[in-house]
């Protein structure tokens, strides 16, 4: 599709889309849902079927996601491109808005301070660890829980202090 303008913001607003489609990468990152269903079901703003299919064809025509063909008996498994890694520094950013700006649950919160926290190596480790479970590249080696298994610590901890 060609963009509207030859502006920078505007070109990636088309391709990025609206909320949903910001939403949809966020669950594809941090909750690693990569099927249609898991998308739908763990969707905690709620997302109507016909709205996530529209969003998740918009999103492989811009490059960001690919979608594995269905063969039978096996489900249509999302991906994201590198292009779609690349939205984690944009993913990031709102989410740091989002704190400053708006208000939350401290369990729901916990991940972006942690990443806040961490600072932009963080970031980069998380970048590492989606084209090793996304775009197949060579895991990076480290020592201790990776940046995943951090985040997922964080939210359980957060999860339990709410309890």
């Amino acid at each position: 599709m060609e963009p509207r303008s030859g502006c920078a913001i505007n070109a990636a607003v088309e391709a990025l889309g609206d909320h949903w489609s910001f939403l949809v990468l966020r669950d594809m990152v941090f909750g690693d849902r990569r099927y249609f269903r898991e998308l739908l079901n763990g969707f905690i703003e709620g997302i109507a079927s016909n709205i996530l299919a529209d969003r998740l064809k918009k999103l492989v025509a811009a490059g960001i996601l690919t979608k594995e063909d269905a063969v039978r008996g096996r489900r249509a498994r999302y991906s994201l491109t590198e292009a779609g890694v690349q939205t984690l520094p944009i993913l990031f950013a709102l989410g740091n808005w989002g704190l400053d700006w708006r208000e939350g649950t401290p369990e729901l919160r916990t991940r972006q301070e942690l990443m806040r926290a961490e600072g932009p190596a963080f970031i980069e480790e998380l970048m590492d660890e989606l084209r090793v479970r996304h775009l197949d590249a060579p895991p990076v080696p480290r020592e201790g829980p990776g940046p995943f298994e951090r985040l997922e610590e964080a939210y359980r901890r957060a999860r339990a202090e709410a309890d």
